[in-house]
């Protein structure tokens, strides 16, 4: 998330809503975005609804993997970007190029 926050200038001049969601809980997320000064919106997926849903499965049993999707204006998911390890995280000049090519169909 820290790195989204260092590149926000290149993200929101994308125009896409970029949100985070984890399964952690409300009140963590609200200390974790004020320690890290984070200028985007944390969503709570504590039932894990959203991760099941997208197929964000982790190699680490109960874990959630580090994941990246971008959803156009449709609806439909332009981008996904998984990773079951978590050990690297993905790129944001791929992210920002998904995302611009996603707004550009």
């Amino acid at each position: 998330m820290c790195s989204v926050r260092d590149r926000w200038e290149d993200y929101a001049a994308t125009g896409a809503e970029v949100v985070g969601i984890s399964t952690d809980s409300v009140e963590s997320h609200k200390k974790f975005a004020e320690h890290h000064n984070l200028p985007l919106r944390l969503l709570s997926d504590a039932d894990r609804k959203v991760a099941d849903l997208y197929g964000a499965n982790s190699l680490v049993p109960g874990k959630v993997a580090r994941s990246v999707f971008v959803i156009d204006a449709n609806g439909v998911i332009r981008y996904r970007d998984v990773r079951p390890l978590g050990l690297f995280r993905p790129k944001d000049d791929d992210v920002i190029e998904a995302i611009m090519q996603a707004g550009n169909l």
